[in-house]
């Protein structure tokens, strides 16, 4: 097969209606010969900050010279951003190669694979192949019945917070959301909770005791002579001093933060993890799509935030990096979000909006969301394609002097870094 082959096979497969569970995995990676099982693994999950968490984690070991896989979803701009080594993503020679190799397995199974299934054989057999060191593997949609928790230990599992999402899946209540989560604690393995909520909390430690796991927390207290800017921020962690990041957003810092905490734990399970390597590779890391600069002139920001949690810190940084001046919106989500209550948070920092509908089937439409921002106090307008409104937005707020922040779906991300 050629690469366009290997993609349509890939998300060809129409196994969708399957029963939860991880059977199906395991059958896989069973006839795979258990490459997992070879490997050393940072198991992370949680409802925001996974992917900046585990970039800057993966950055940080790659520093130390350390061979380091990534696995991440969804991806922003090509498929093979969510297999990665030392920062490099997969070949398209070599994802053919192993596609070919498990596709006959997978086919020939009674029960047969969900295209994340098959996409986390896939990489488990590209990280062991490629003999990494260390495995970052950032969990789907859940935790417990997530196909990457097939693994069966873990350096350090990671939950970076809990916030209501994906209710449909994974339940109705913070505590429901969080028992999932918690569902990657291995047995005597430690884990670190990276969120604020006191609900999820109190279900994760309890799953750490159950599975006589170390139970540790991000201290954000010790977050000191902290200093942002849209050119990056600086600041002090407790013992670690002159920290700095690239990455934007006042969540970043505290992203790093929860990361710094990663490596003192990583340090007591044998990892060598320098404090130059910790500094060195907190600094080089990059991840698209979280409050981006894509464009200084006129100021353009792009921010994936697709949930009222991800909003509210995408709000947030918006108030600090410009004050009480109102910001233009370029913005499309999709229909099972609550996006009543983000247009509420949206109203205290943007004064006019351009909406457009996201490529995904799950889309609110435009002219909804314009009619749902207008009512929330928004100047807003409707388009019927990406184009076209990035055309009007970035025109408007080139004339009027005005930031432009495209925010919600990352479903158009890869389409406006390509108009600008």
């Amino acid at each position: 097969m050629n690469y366009q082959e290997c993609l349509e096979y890939i998300h060809g497969v129409s196994w969708t209606f399957c029963k939860p569970g991880l059977e199906r995995i395991d059958e896989l990676c069973e006839k795979l010969g258990h490459p997992e099982r070879k490997l050393r693994f940072i198991h992370v999950a949680g409802t925001n900050g996974k992917g900046s968490f585990s970039s800057m984690l993966a950055s940080v070991l790659k520093a130390e010279g350390y061979k380091v896989g990534l696995y991440t979803s969804p991806y922003i701009k090509i498929f093979n951003e969510r297999m990665q080594i030392n920062g490099e993503n997969i070949s398209g020679e070599e994802l053919i190669q192993l596609t070919e190799r498990v596709r006959p397995i997978a086919e020939e199974m009674t029960d047969k694979p969900t295209e994340f299934e098959l996409i986390t054989a896939i990489a488990f057999e590209y990280f062991y192949k490629n003999k990494c060191d260390v495995v970052v593997l950032e969990a789907g949609m859940g935790g417990r019945l997530d196909s990457t928790n097939i693994i069966e230990n873990s350096l350090l599992s990671v939950i970076t917070g809990i916030a209501l999402d994906h209710t449909a899946f994974l339940g109705d209540t913070v505590a429901k959301i969080a028992a999932e989560k918690a569902g990657i604690i291995k047995r005597g393995c430690p884990v670190l909770f990276g969120g604020t909520d006191l609900e999820a909390r109190t279900v994760v430690e309890a799953k750490a005791a159950e599975k006589g796991a170390d139970f540790y927390t991000t201290d954000y207290a010790k977050i000191s002579s902290l200093s942002m800017t849209l050119d990056g921020s600086s600041f002090d962690f407790g013992e670690h001093k002159n920290i700095e990041i690239s990455l934007l957003g006042t969540y970043q810092p505290r992203n790093a933060a929860s990361v710094i905490t990663a490596v003192d734990i990583l340090r007591g399970r044998g990892l060598e993890i320098s404090e130059d390597a910790l500094k060195k590779g907190l600094k080089s890391a990059k991840w698209q799509a979280r409050f981006e600069v894509l464009s200084k002139d006129p100021l353009v920001i792009f921010d994936g935030a697709h949930n009222p949690q991800g909003i509210a810190a995408a709000v947030e940084s918006i108030k600090l990096y410009f004050g009480k001046k109102k910001v233009y919106l370029l913005t499309g989500v999709l229909r099972d979000k609550d996006y009543t209550a983000i247009a509420r948070d949206l109203a205290t920092i943007a004064s006019k909006a351009f909406t457009l509908t996201p490529d995904s089937p799950r889309a609110l439409s435009a002219e909804e969301y314009a009619e749902v921002l207008n009512k929330a106090g928004i100047e807003a307008y409707h388009s019927d394609s990406i184009k076209v409104a990035f055309e009007n937005a970035k025109a408007e707020a080139q004339k009027d002097g005005v930031p432009l922040i495209c925010l919600g779906s990352l479903y158009v991300y890869s389409s406006l870094t390509e108009y600008i």
